[in-house]
């Protein structure tokens, strides 16, 4: 099991920009993957992008252009860049590396 921790969360106005980290306590790159999720209010959680081990990355539509991600194996430390960020972006944002999950860290973007 992975001990996963989000941080990097905050509140912006639209067009704003925020960086996102997801530490594992473990060597979370043994994984195939490494997703970022989002969760708005009252919604579903759904997959943003990923990011492979070899370094091969997946864009869910909304964010493709606007948000980068990215990991350092040195540190255990995968990276969500979230830029031109929108209204539409506000969530809890979570890690997952197989069936474990960080506790989330909540964005807030605002006019």
């Amino acid at each position: 099991q992975v001990q996963l921790v989000e941080s990097g969360g905050g509140s912006v106005e639209t067009g704003g920009s925020l960086r996102l980290s997801c530490t594992g306590s473990g060597n979370i790159f043994n994984r195939d993957v490494v997703g970022w999720y989002r969760q708005p209010p009252g919604g579903q959680r759904k997959l943003v992008a990923h990011i492979s081990t070899q370094g091969s990355t997946f864009y869910t539509d909304s964010v493709k252009g606007r948000f980068t991600v990215s990991q350092d194996i040195a540190k255990n430390t995968v990276y969500l860049q979230m830029d031109s960020l929108q209204l539409s972006d506000t969530a809890d944002y979570y890690c997952r590396v197989g069936a474990d999950w960080g506790q989330g860290t909540q964005v807030s973007v605002s006019e």
